[in-house]
């Protein structure tokens, strides 16, 4: 379920239709993944059964949790505008007053072929989308104003929903605590059961500090030990290795951090066997690391997690596929570690606590 979804949110608000369209056709998706789909809904439910009898007779904590909708809706018209944006650029077309407005995108193109090749290049980013999912009206004088459709948005936030529960469920587990219902709650709004828990607080300790994690560019400017003995440079400070303890003269802003993140996992590395981390960022982190890795080829940047630098590879190229992989001499286990603590970096949704309670256990007959 989170697999086609994760790519889906960028590429669904780019299905491009005009603003007088009434049928919303639906969407196809591959049989395979429907009935994966299918499988994991079964099986949530099963254990949404098996939970609610334990609470019955242990009691335990019940938790809510609320997604952040207003966050993904800004964050879907942001991304449709840098699309636009990149897909402006790359075309060679003509443009001015591109900015966010109302919630939808405004850009003007005095050639109306232009706009004709705007219009086609995003519907062609978003092949096999529903056609439904943005809405493009012409403002008259080359204005032309792009906004993603009610339906469109509400997709994107059960999309949310989905990849929210995946991740709280995989935190969870990362935490021990195995016997866990969690299932969405409305349109927005997750629920959690834990039979037998009754420190509900303990969980929701688990979600309350954000790891921080950052991919930051070298500062070359001077040795990282001179910087460390005086002063850096403004924009600049040092860290410590994660595991070598070594000093790293890094930029103090991250060029992309843990939200442009939507995978990471343990795996060894093909060339070497050695414990690594894959990653894989989601739409707009893959467009930005692409961009930096163009236009930093030759210079090493940092991956930062929690103020500790665990990676400081050299970019060789270009990185367009929206992957890669964190190398640091782990083990193991601290391979798994890292990448536990990178996933809760990447937690979607911005999850704001709703309620928590305590559920006494039935009375006995």
């Amino acid at each position: 379920m989170t697999t086609r979804s994760r790519n889906r949110i960028t590429k669904l608000i780019l299905a491009l239709a005009m603003a007088s369209a009434i049928a919303a056709p639906a969407v196809t998706l591959p049989q395979a993944a429907i009935a994966a789909d299918s499988q994991i809904d079964k099986m949530r439910a099963k254990i949404a059964a098996f939970i609610g009898d334990k609470m019955e007779k242990l009691g335990g904590s019940r938790i809510v949790y609320k997604v952040d909708g207003d966050g993904m809706r800004e964050s879907a018209v942001t991304d449709l505008r840098d699309e636009v944006y990149k897909t402006l650029r790359e075309s060679k077309i003509a443009f001015s007053g591109l900015a966010i407005r109302d919630g939808g995108v405004e850009v003007k193109i005095a050639d109306a072929k232009g706009r004709e090749e705007l219009k086609r290049k995003l519907a062609s980013a978003a092949e096999g989308l529903p056609s439904h999912a943005l809405a493009v009206t012409d403002g008259g004088d080359g204005l032309l104003k792009l906004k993603p459709t009610d339906a469109a948005l509400a997709a994107g936030l059960h999309d949310l929903v989905d990849d929210s529960i995946a991740m709280i469920e995989q935190r969870l587990k990362d935490a021990g605590i195995n016997l866990a219902s969690v299932q969405p709650d409305g349109t927005d709004r997750i629920r959690i059961f834990l039979p037998g828990m009754m420190e509900p607080e303990r969980v929701t300790a688990i979600f309350a500090t954000k790891v921080k994690v950052g991919f930051r560019l070298v500062d070359l400017s001077m040795p990282a030990e001179q910087a460390q003995s005086g002063t850096p440079p403004a924009g600049s400070e040092v860290l410590l290795g994660f595991k070598d303890k070594r000093p790293y003269l890094v930029a103090r802003d991250s060029a992309l951090d843990g939200d442009d993140i939507s995978y990471a996992g343990p795996a060894m590395s093909s060339g070497t066997n050695e414990p690594i981390v894959s990653f894989r960022f989601n739409g707009r982190g893959t467009r930005r690391f692409a961009h930096i890795t163009e236009e930093n080829i030759g210079k090493p940047f940092t991956i930062v997690l929690d103020g500790k630098v665990i990676s400081a590879p050299v970019i060789r190229e270009p990185i367009t596929g929206g992957s890669g992989q964190i190398s640091g001499n782990f083990t193991l286990e601290e391979a798994n570690s890292v990448a536990m603590m990178v996933r809760a970096g990447a937690l979607p949704g911005h999850l704001g606590l709703v309620d928590q309670q305590v559920v006494q256990p039935a009375a006995k007959p």
